[in-house]
């Protein structure tokens, strides 16, 4: 007779699949009912430097909706019959909203206005050093940020201290923000190639790609920052 335990119900392969496709579908669900108030005006804007101040706009849902998706999937049980995918993301949601917006929201205005002055760049009459200096200047922003947003959707730190995780980070674990311009260099082709409406159709599998690439850093804040 076979030693061997029979498996429960869930612990198979395809129970496995099913049970993230459920989950991926579901935050996908809540990341367009949480964004759809700045994609709709978002995807009617035209693409015209004088709206940038307002496509920054469109985009500030976006952070609270990603850092609710990024915490549902990291807390994503491995129990079929025990997943509460919208559970988690509605909690994270409004638990952190205020948190988010402190990081994502300078970060927008930021961003914004590298992007308008380098709309208006040969009207300003500035060196074409000072385009490449913005340039690397809101990448570097740009990773920290999205550094800093994944820490304060799984950790509780003040948000100063993740703001300086967040550049910490950037230096420390160097494959990660490589990894990170990798999926902003994909999002932005899907714009381009697309548009912003598909970008937000692949949103939790974006957010998935992006928790999965942050691993590393998250492995060494459990271990380094976390009592």
């Amino acid at each position: 007779m076979s030693s061997v335990p029979a498996k429960r119900f869930g612990e198979g392969p395809l129970s496995r699949v099913a049970a993230w496709v459920y989950t991926l579908l579901i935050v996908e669900l809540l990341l367009l009912a949480t964004t759809v108030p700045g994609l709709v005006p978002l995807i009617l804007l035209e693409r015209d430097p004088s709206n940038i101040p307002l496509m920054a706009l469109c985009l500030l849902p976006v952070g609270p909706a990603l850092s609710a998706a990024l915490f549902a999937l990291q807390h994503r049980s491995s129990d079929l019959t025990d997943l509460r995918p919208a559970v988690e993301f509605w909690r994270s949601y409004r638990a952190n909203f205020v948190g988010v917006l402190k990081l994502w929201a300078p970060l927008l205005v930021w961003l914004a206005i590298v992007a308008v002055n380098l709309a208006n760049f040969e009207a300003a009459g500035v060196p074409i050093w000072w385009a490449g200096l913005m340039v690397m200047v809101a990448v570097v922003a740009t990773l920290a940020g999205i550094n800093a947003l994944v820490i304060t959707s799984l950790f509780s730190f003040r948000a100063r201290d993740v703001a300086r995780l967040g550049l910490y980070f950037l230096v420390r674990t160097k494959a990660v923000a490589l990894g990170n311009a990798s999926l902003l260099v994909v999002a932005a082709g899907v714009i381009v190639l697309s548009s912003e409406a598909v970008l937000a159709l692949l949103g939790s599998l974006l957010t998935l790609a992006l928790l999965r690439n942050a691993r590393p850093m998250i492995t060494l804040i459990q271990k380094e920052f976390v009592a």
